[in-house]
């Protein structure tokens, strides 16, 4: 008994560790809300400016040696045409203009499919939070990244319009490597402007979105057609 005693840790020792975790979470959330204003001061700048680069243009430099920057330079969103705007919406968040920044619903559906496949098949994120993840965060999937995402949507929604939030992603969305935005994957692919685009290239660049370093837009023929019907 005595011996346990010893090996037992006092109450003193409790209370200092109990203290230093304290400390700890306490110096964690200052450099997390520094961070967020941080963040909150870029939304505001890239409201009235394009971004000059994106954490995952950092990313892909890094990783893959893709030069960054986009070469059509920032395109305004009604000079990306009527299509690819809609298709991009319709693939991959077709309650954009009725959510404010997180769709509950769509990421409690996401949930659920997910554990019904044993296996985390689908995000459930918005436009607001990829536009978030690309312009802040990386693509590594963690749940630290997605914990990060949702304030910082929320934020986004307040300080940028809809219309801002999707001109930004369509300007920096990747699209294969090395491509970046709308205006440069309608060159790359179907040597037109993003405004000369069809209904069906539209929807076959959006089917490309959800793994754009692989998919190519002439083989999106099933997905790409999914997608002009829910356009």
């Amino acid at each position: 008994m005595a011996s346990w005693r010893r090996l037992a840790p006092s109450s003193a020792a409790r209370r200092r560790g109990a203290g230093v975790l304290w400390r700890v979470a306490r110096w964690a959330g200052a450099v997390v809300v520094a961070w967020l204003l941080l963040c909150a001061v870029g939304l505001v700048y890239l409201r009235f400016f394009p971004p000059l680069i994106t954490a995952l243009q950092l990313q892909r430099w890094v990783e893959y040696g893709d030069p960054p920057g986009s070469h059509s330079g920032f395109v305004a969103l009604a000079q990306l045409g009527p299509h690819l705007p809609r298709a991009v919406i319709a693939a991959e968040d077709a309650r954009f203009y009725q959510h404010h920044g997180v769709d509950w619903s769509g990421l409690q559906q996401a949930v659920e499919d997910n554990v019904k496949r044993g296996r985390l098949w689908r995000g459930g994120s918005t436009i607001t939070q990829q536009l978030m993840k690309n312009l802040f965060l990386t693509t590594h999937g963690s749940l630290i990244r997605k914990a990060l995402e949702v304030p910082l949507s929320l934020l986004a929604e307040l300080i940028l319009p809809k219309d801002r939030i999707l001109a930004l992603y369509l300007n920096v969305v990747e699209w294969g490597p090395g491509v970046y935005g709308g205006e440069d994957a309608a060159q790359r692919y179907y040597e037109v402007p993003a405004s000369f685009l069809s209904n069906d290239q539209a929807a076959r660049l959006a089917a490309c979105l959800p793994s754009p370093r692989t998919r190519r837009p002439q083989r999106m023929n099933a997905y790409g057609a999914k997608i002009l019907r829910r356009m």
